[in-house]
């Protein structure tokens, strides 16, 4: 069995049916039938990784800059950062920079219905910036 976003839309849309007029968007922490907060509600709002993960990054003067790979999550699962592919061409000569998660900004535009990623920072900024590299727990994941 396989769980990608369009599944888990679907589920949100079920498990709306009555908790708040069924528009889906206040249903974040409804408790399942027993009465426990084991099953939640996933608003239409809500940002998924799988959204974030391998988007394009640009900058001010909309050059593509970067991809986000990875999501450092820290203590609550709060992101900690992203984590930026940067440089190189074809895949050589690429590498990777975490960047503070207020650095980039997420959207998601319902015109175009695709998200969008944009930073302040410069190219230069992000060649400067101090390479990332996996190790302890992520090396599992990623080797």
């Amino acid at each position: 069995m396989s769980v990608s976003p369009d599944s888990v839309t679907e589920v949100s849309e079920l498990g709306t049916s009555g908790a708040s007029g069924g528009n889906g968007s206040d249903n974040a922490g409804v408790a399942s039938s027993a009465g426990s907060q084991q099953f939640v509600a996933v608003a239409n709002s809500d940002e998924l990784s799988s959204n974030l993960i391998g988007l394009d990054v640009y900058n001010n003067a909309k050059q593509n800059i970067g991809q986000i790979k990875d999501i450092a999550m820290g203590p609550q699962g709060r992101v900690q950062a992203y984590v930026l592919s940067v440089g190189g061409f074809l895949g050589m000569d690429t590498r990777y920079i975490a960047v503070n998660p207020n650095e980039v900004k997420v959207s998601y535009n319902g015109g175009d219905q695709k998200w969008h990623a944009t930073t302040d920072a410069t190219k230069a900024e992000l060649k400067a910036a101090p390479e990332f590299k996996y190790n302890g727990r992520w090396n599992a994941s990623k080797s």
